[in-house]
């Protein structure tokens, strides 16, 4: 899977259009995907959701803000 398309979903949600970025990571069946999914269903509030989510990424989930989740999965996305 190419990088870009999580940025992209990321970029998306921020933006404004978070149905968009969701449907840009629902259709892509990877780790990292799973964890950008997870913190999309945290904006959204859906916590339960969220938390399956990064149960599938392997990850814990988040409890900093959103704005420091994003730049963190901004951030190890974009390597």
């Amino acid at each position: 899977m190419n990088k870009s398309d999580y940025i992209q979903a990321l970029e998306t949600e921020q933006a404004g259009d978070w149905d968009e970025a969701h449907r840009i990571v629902q259709e892509i069946n990877t780790a990292e995907a799973a964890w950008v999914h997870a913190y999309l269903h945290r904006v959204e509030g859906d916590l339960g959701n969220a938390a399956y989510w990064y149960r599938i990424a392997g990850r814990p989930e988040c409890r900093t803000s959103l704005e420091e989740e994003w730049q963190q999965i901004f951030s190890a996305l974009s390597e």
